[in-house]
């Protein structure tokens, strides 16, 4: 794999407060921590990564438009958005890359209202329950995609 992949990892609404808001769920990690790791093993991997988050949905549209063309995957929290959004799951789905949408907690096992996810319509594959390792796990999935592309 080479450097020019780059993927997109997305955080959505209220996960500038990983660490601190509800540690029994979330667990202690911050955001930072996690784009620390991330970082990491795009290194290793072979791909970079642009990280970011926003409390605005707009904004995550914006990002999403603006990767169509120049990112080889997206990795995708989409908080509170996931059960909500109609829009973001429209600005993935003009996405041609694969779209690994991930959540911290096992959304199935919560309130019932966030058992349904827009976003899982138009991802490649959904990763949820397994802690902040779930950034970990869709960066070597798409790591194994992207390879199959390339050759």
């Amino acid at each position: 794999m080479t450097i020019a992949h780059k993927i997109l990892v997305l955080n959505g609404p209220n996960l500038n407060l990983l660490g601190k808001r509800q540690p029994e769920i979330y667990g202690k990690e911050t955001l930072a921590d996690v784009e620390a790791q991330c970082a990491h093993l795009a290194a290793e991997l072979g791909f970079s990564i642009d990280f970011r988050q926003s409390n605005a949905e707009h904004e995550l549209i914006t990002w999403i438009h603006e990767a169509r063309e120049t990112v080889s995957g997206v990795v995708i929290n989409p908080a509170g958005y996931s059960h909500t959004s109609v829009a973001i799951m429209d600005a993935l789905a003009a996405c041609s890359c694969p779209i690994i949408e991930v959540h911290i907690s096992n959304i199935h096992r919560r309130e019932a209202f966030r058992h349904h996810s827009y976003i899982s319509n138009v991802a490649t594959g959904v990763i949820c329950g397994c802690g902040t390792q779930g950034y970990i796990l869709a960066l070597h999935h798409l790591a194994a995609l992207l390879e199959k592309v390339i050759r």
